[in-house]
């Protein structure tokens, strides 16, 4: 609420309230984002970590109050085509308020597949004109040439499943000669050296083939 206050009153269009883990429910969640929204004086964007985290219903209900202005939707499937959680989202929300967002992996399936229109992506600090190359292909309907662009990214996404996505993103910007992002703030920590050793060639190729 005090972060809400202080974004009142600076130019930003929306806010993303992030997931929470513990302790939460459905209808305190609602509340929790109607008490926001209103601190804020505008609307939110949601993001939706995993299918159990708010019921399509109640997202609706906010969404027609006009207070979640987009939802970033990131529950993680092993096969993101069998997803009946986002299709029951789907049934009741408008596809231009649902984003992609877990990166390049599934973005060919929500877009193809679920209608949705775009995705947001932690691999564009490394590779961008890749990413947004991806997002025009998409849009174009040109899938065998938007694959190929997808495929490049996944050895950096795999990094990031396996060991984390926010470290391992936060790293290999540093380990791809972009910029030194120095050390991650409490309660992070950086990558330990043999994931560093991993993830340092994969970085550098990316942003090779990004920038090639």
């Amino acid at each position: 609420m005090v972060q809400a206050a202080i974004l009142r009153n600076l130019p930003f269009p929306t806010a993303m309230m992030l997931p929470m883990t513990f302790p939460f429910t459905d209808e305190g969640l609602a509340t929790g984002a109607r008490q926001f929204t209103d601190k804020l004086g505008k609307a939110a964007v949601i993001y939706v970590k995993s299918e159990n985290y708010i019921r399509p219903e109640t997202l609706a209900k906010l969404v027609e109050e006009k207070r979640v202005v987009a939802v970033k939707y990131a529950a993680v499937r092993t096969d993101p085509a069998d997803d009946p959680y986002l299709k029951s989202l789907l049934a009741l929300l408008d596809r231009n308020l649902v984003v992609s967002g877990i990166g390049e992996r599934p973005a060919i399936v929500h877009l193809r597949d679920f209608g949705l229109t775009s995705f947001t992506s932690g691999s564009i600090c490394v590779a961008p004109h890749g990413s947004m190359k991806l997002l025009k292909l998409l849009q174009e309907k040109r899938y065998p040439e938007a694959e190929t662009i997808r495929s490049a990214y996944i050895p950096l996404e795999d990094c990031r499943d396996d060991i984390s996505p926010i470290r391992v993103l936060h790293d290999a910007v540093s380990l791809a000669g972009i910029a030194d992002m120095g050390p991650m703030l409490p309660l992070l920590t950086g990558l330990d050296s043999a994931q560093r050793a991993r993830v340092a060639p994969v970085a550098k190729a990316l942003l090779a083939k990004d920038r090639g």
